[in-house]
């Protein structure tokens, strides 16, 4: 019996397979535009220090962090009415298909579990999708959003930009969005696309392992509350020595069991 409850918990701190991820959604109250979420490591991309123009490939590092990605067919331009995150600087853009990409990895084990980004000036038609080596998690489509930020009593609080010049664009919603990877789920591509017409602005690209989500949860899809769920566990060396010696007495008295009836 000590046995079965050493191999039950060296096996809780395993992750689960990509097959079984589930995730979370949240939304950040009106006008912030940075996450509220927090983390055991984490890095943002502003965009401010990239170079206008379009069809771009360049990398970043989240500034400094333990992450890294490489952009794809992405087109940075000048803040304006419809984006550009503390009304300054620059942001992202896309236009129809195909989207621009996000390719990434981590100096850290477990990779990147948390992604955040700052949604404005929101078309019907803006997508996110999420990928593990090549799979397909997950799709979000920000119709869901529209339809979830028109149903809040605030709903009028997250139309117009929130940066000055006050009153621009007050015909769409402005906000940040978070994304939790739960079950050893972590992303390594996201792709970013617009299927109607419209752009698609968003700036402040944050990345990280998250410890602790902030916002109110959107659901979608197969998004569960975030309330209660704990971050992907990475197994620490003394866990995996458990599940090793848990996995070898188990053998061991297999083997011995077999023994016996043997004899």
């Amino acid at each position: 019996m000590r046995i079965q409850l050493m191999l039950a918990a060296a096996m809780a701190v395993l992750p689960l397979s990509s097959a079984r991820a589930v995730y979370s959604i949240t939304i950040e109250a009106p006008g912030i535009q940075n996450s509220t979420a927090r983390f055991a490591t984490v890095g943002v991309e502003s965009f401010n220090s990239r170079t206008a123009g379009t069809n771009q490939i360049f990398s970043s590092n989240f500034g400094g962090s333990a992450f890294n990605g490489t952009y794809s067919r992405v087109q940075v331009i000048n803040a304006d009415q419809f984006g550009g995150a503390g009304g300054s600087g620059r942001y992202v853009v896309q236009f129809g298909t195909p989207g621009f990409t996000l390719d990434l990895t981590s100096s850290r084990p477990g990779g990147v579990t948390y992604f955040g980004f700052w949604l404005s000036a929101l078309d019907n038609g803006n997508t996110v999708r999420f990928f593990q080596n090549s799979t397909q998690l997950f799709t979000f489509d920000a119709t869901v959003l529209r339809n979830f930020v028109n149903a809040q009593p605030n709903a009028s609080a997250y139309r117009c930009n929130p940066n000055a010049p006050a009153n621009r664009n007050c015909g769409e919603p402005y906000a940040f969005l978070n994304f939790y990877a739960h079950s050893g789920t972590s992303f390594d591509r996201i792709v970013f696309d617009q299927v109607t017409s419209g752009g698609y602005e968003s700036d402040n690209h944050t990345v990280g392992r998250w410890l602790q989500p902030g916002g109110t949860w959107v659901p979608h899809g197969a998004s569960v509350s975030p309330a209660g769920i704990t971050p992907n566990a990475i197994p620490e060396p003394a866990a995996w020595m458990m599940l090793l010696a848990g996995f070898g007495l188990v053998g061991a008295i297999s083997r011995r069991r077999t023994s016996a009836i043997s004899v």
